[in-house]
């Protein structure tokens, strides 16, 4: 895999999507976008077609804020979406069913992580490149990278009293697995989290948003029997250490507006548009 060809082509994706974003009213014609990323029309076609599975324009609409309304108003009229809030949502678990999180020791948590010894690397993805670094009981950091040192300085801040080393860790290989299409082969991930009582709760609550769907701040208050704390889960989601894997990017706002995300609207935007992307070619017998 050409790492660099990838993270151009993710740098190209997102800067297309926020070239819509920015544009939504005036629904720029394919060449348009393409222009604006510097790609031939042609090209652009092929580069989306590859990276998610369907067309540019098929694509592009999922990432729109009417797509996020429309979600979110079908997840409150259909009944079978409720089977988010009792966990029943069959084979789209796949995030409950092969995460496995286990808390820090108090006094892990309360010193930082002394006597911790973390791994940790960069790895390319289609979404930018990410840090990950684990324990010896699994994965503790998991952060998009737009600059190195800025993903190592929250490593550090993270586990000040840690001990650090630039090295590969079979925990690695096991979160990447998360970033492929193909999920037939995914193995067990084991994540050894920093967080309180109630911020592991709601990271665990977090894994049972169904691939593919989104849930609102108050749904998932709702879900955790705290009903009137929708702000102290949402500060507990903005501390998610685990990008991805604990999907923090399928919560919006009730309204239906997408609202913040630790690493980027756009990329936000690419991630909720390239799962319904995948449920699309899976629909249409592309996969």
């Amino acid at each position: 895999m050409d790492s660099e060809q990838d993270l151009l082509n993710y740098k190209r994706v997102a800067a297309a999507i926020e070239f819509v974003q920015g544009h939504f009213k005036e629904q720029p014609p394919l060449a348009a976008i393409a222009e604006h990323v510097h790609l031939s029309a042609d090209h652009f076609q092929r580069l989306f077609q590859d990276w998610a599975g369907t067309s540019p324009k098929k694509f592009l609409q999922y990432t729109s804020l009417q797509y996020a309304k429309e979600v979110l108003i079908q997840r409150n009229a259909n009944l079978s979406e409720a089977t988010f809030l009792t966990g029943l949502s069959s084979s789209s678990r796949l995030h409950d069913l092969f995460v496995k999180i286990e808390a820090m020791t108090p006094a892990e948590y309360q010193h930082g992580g002394r006597n911790l010894q973390i791994d940790y690397s960069i790895y390319p993805s289609l979404f930018g490149n990410i840090l990950i670094a684990s324990t010896t009981k699994g994965v503790c950091s998991l952060t998009f990278e737009d600059t190195e040192e800025g993903s190592i300085e929250y490593l550090h801040k993270l586990y000040p009293q840690a001990k650090f080393k630039n090295a590969v860790s079979p925990f690695h290989l096991q979160a990447l697995s998360f970033f492929q299409k193909d999920w037939n082969t995914i193995q067990e991930v084991k994540l050894h989290l920093r967080g309180t009582d109630f911020q592991i709760k709601v990271w665990e609550a977090l894994l049972k948003i169904p691939f593919q769907k989104l849930s609102s701040y108050q749904q998932l208050a709702c879900s955790i029997g705290r009903e009137k704390s929708s702000r102290p889960v949402g500060n507990a989601i903005g501390a998610n250490p685990i990008a991805f894997i604990i999907p923090c990017h399928r919560v919006i706002q009730t309204s239906g507006l997408l609202g913040g995300y630790r690493w980027g609207l756009t990329r936000k935007k690419a991630l909720i548009a390239w799962e319904t992307a995948q449920h699309s070619r899976k629909d249409d017998g592309t996969v």
